[in-house]
């Protein structure tokens, strides 16, 4: 019984490396390649070049990779603030042609980015926005937030009426009816909304780059010049860089969660 168990689980774990961790490893390889040419399938020789650079010789990456951070974590609070307000409204009321606001909220998922983002610039510079973080921010604001509505609408459309409804009649306010019946239940989509809208806005460029003017320097701006640029070692280092960010600030927010469901399931055990 357990033996097609095991070869399931190995035959998944396989193509799981295969799909997720075979692309990496031309990346390593390119990051340590002194010189890689076509059509060798190995590199010629090997060198710590790239990464010295990046880690050490380069005085803006750590710059660059706490603006990655402090831009993401920040789009995401911001998201989270205007999600679970829209969410409400679309779950809870009756609103007229729901549908257009539905359109105007989910836009940004199927517009260009480039065709809002011209829009965006022109505003935020007669408000004085560009070359700011604050700038960048609210522009991050436009490609992520309809991730995070549509996680927490899902998560909402789940909560029974019923639930808040015992809880007004055991006397509880609207602020305590939020804090122990509504948030514990969205808490799965907020952290599904979240971890796409970190995603997204590290992974952010063209956005980034217009409404900064390059003076906002995150890490997808010190990584495509050297894309383009032709130098591959640096571009594969500031990659794996860049993923390396990515899945430790999803591990942390997992992390996170994790540990509130375990306090919070101790609470309810000991009371």
């Amino acid at each position: 019984m357990n033996k097609p168990r095991v070869l399931l689980k190995t035959f998944l774990f396989i193509l799981l490396f295969i799909v997720i961790g075979l692309p990496f490893i031309p990346l390593v390889l390119s990051s340590l390649s002194f010189g890689w040419q076509w059509p060798h399938i190995l590199p010629e020789s090997f060198s710590f070049r790239a990464w010295e650079y990046v880690l050490i010789g380069s005085s803006g990456t750590w710059q660059a990779v706490w603006m990655s951070l402090l831009i993401a974590l920040t789009v995401t609070a911001v998201n989270i603030l205007l999600a679970v307000p829209a969410a409400i409204a679309l779950v809870r009321h009756q609103l007229r042609v729901k549908w257009l606001w539905e359109a105007i909220l989910f836009a940004p998922i199927v517009i260009p980015p480039f065709v809002a983002v011209m829009g965006i610039h022109l505003t935020f510079l007669r408000l004085g926005l560009t070359e700011t973080i604050w700038g960048v921010v609210l522009a991050h604001i436009s490609p992520t937030l309809p991730y995070m509505v549509r996680a927490v609408v899902i998560s909402y459309s789940t909560l029974s009426v019923d639930w808040e409804n015992q809880a007004r009649m055991l006397g509880a306010g609207p602020v305590s009816r939020f804090y122990h019946v509504v948030l514990p239940h969205l808490l799965p989509g907020i952290a599904a909304g979240a971890s796409l809208s970190v995603l997204i806005s590290l992974s952010q460029y063209l956005i980034t780059f217009i409404i900064g003017s390059g003076q906002v320097a995150t890490l997808p701006i010190l990584l495509f010049p050297f894309i383009s640029g032709g130098d591959p070692a640096v571009a594969s280092a500031y990659s794996l860089l860049f993923a390396g960010i990515a899945i430790v600030t999803l591990a942390v927010m997992d992390t996170v969660l994790k540990k509130y469901y375990q306090n919070k399931k101790a609470v309810i055990e000991k009371g």
